[in-house]
């Protein structure tokens, strides 16, 4: 019975994990400055014929920044 517990936890969480993500798809368009996010100078695009390949490198490395300074203020003990 104690594995479909931890099952039905993980299902929330994975639930609300999605939720958020998703709230935030939709509010980030509105905030302005970020509609600049993924087109930053260092983010790479290819285009070859049918093919792109997108590299979101600046953007990834903004993202992480950001997330680390937020999650510290939030987590600290």
């Amino acid at each position: 019975m104690s594995d479909l517990a931890g099952a039905g936890r993980f299902l929330l969480v994975a639930g609300l994990v999605l939720a958020v993500v998703g709230a935030v798809l939709v509010v980030v368009p509105r905030i302005p400055g970020l509609d600049r996010l993924g087109r930053l100078p260092g983010d790479f695009v290819v285009e070859r014929g049918s093919v792109t390949i997108f590299v979101p490198i600046v953007s990834s490395i903004v993202i992480s920044i950001v997330l680390t300074i937020v999650l510290n203020l939030f987590l600290r003990r």
